[in-house]
Parts: C-alpha cells; sequence; structure tokens
C-alpha cells in the first residue's frame, strides 16, 4: 500500500504528508522503520520526515489502544470544565494525553477544538461526540467501552 502510493506520486518528496497517511492507516501508527524507509524511497532526511510526523497532532508514533478518547480543551470546554475531566482520566487511567494506556485499550488525546461548543465540555470517545458531561461521566463511559 505504501510502496504503491510512493509510485503512484513519482517517489517525489513533495508527497511526504500523503504517503505518512497511507502508512498510519496500514499499520495504525507510524514506527521508526517505517518513517526510515519512506525517507529512504522518498529522498528525505530523516530529521524532516520524523519533524513532520511529530509536527501534525493526527500522526502518531506508538500504537493506539483499541478505543481513543479526546478531550477538547478549547476555550468553551475549557471553561466548563474540560481540565478536570482530563485530569480524572489521567489520575484513573494513568495516562498523559498522546498516551496508550498499559492495556493499549485507551489511547488519551486533546484538541484545541472540535467544533461543538454548544456541547461543552465535549469529548470524542471512538469517534462519536459526546458533550455536556462530568469527570464522573467521562469515566463512566469509558468503563463501558
Amino acid at each position: 500500500m505504501v510502496d504503491t502510493r510512493m509510485r503512484r506520486l513519482g517517489f517525489s518528496p513533495d508527497g511526504l504528508i500523503e504517503v505518512l497517511h497511507t502508512a498510519q492507516e496500514a499499520f495504525g501508527y507510524l514506527e521508526p522503520e517505517a518513517l526510515d524507509y519512506i525517507g529512504a524511497s522518498l529522498g528525505v532526511p530523516p530529521s524532516r520526515v520524523y519533524g513532520v510526523a511529530t509536527f501534525y497532532s493526527h500522526f502518531t508514533l506508538k500504537p493506539k489502544g483499541r478505543h481513543t478518547c479526546v478531550v477538547c480543551t478549547g476555550t468553551a470546554c475549557y471553561i466548563n470544565g474540560a481540565g478536570a475531566i482530563l485530569r480524572r482520566i489521567e489520575d484513573d487511567l494513568h495516562v498523559r494525553p498522546g498516551e496508550t494506556t498499559e492495556d493499549e485499550e485507551v489511547s488519551l488525546l486533546t484538541a484545541r477544538c472540535i467544533g461543538a461548543c454548544s456541547l461543552a465540555p465535549a469529548v470524542v470517545l471512538d469517534g462519536r461526540i459526546q458533550g455536556k458531561l462530568g469527570p464522573d461521566d467521562v469515566m463512566n463511559r469509558l468503563e463501558q467501552l
């Protein structure tokens, strides 16, 4: 899949982001070997490949959990309790934003705004926006996943 994408792009360095998306879709995350292979194939220095992969929040260098929880930290969500939700998840699941729980069940992420300000505070659990939740509500929903 990755080779096919690079071939379609003529192995152009300009296709780096598109190829990284393809690799992440194929493998679930961007492992170091894949980044090295993509860089070598496109003629892009490793520092640039890693720079792009770590700059964009969509890319992850670690395997994701079976479930994802994205806590919106935009202004509306933050003033309505997103910070308390985030702290509760961190404390109860022993995970920090950008990490996955030790049992690989839940990946915790944050987003500056998910566009659901009327539901503040909002979280996205496995791709579904849920709002007007408190820390207990979020933990109950995570336990039900």
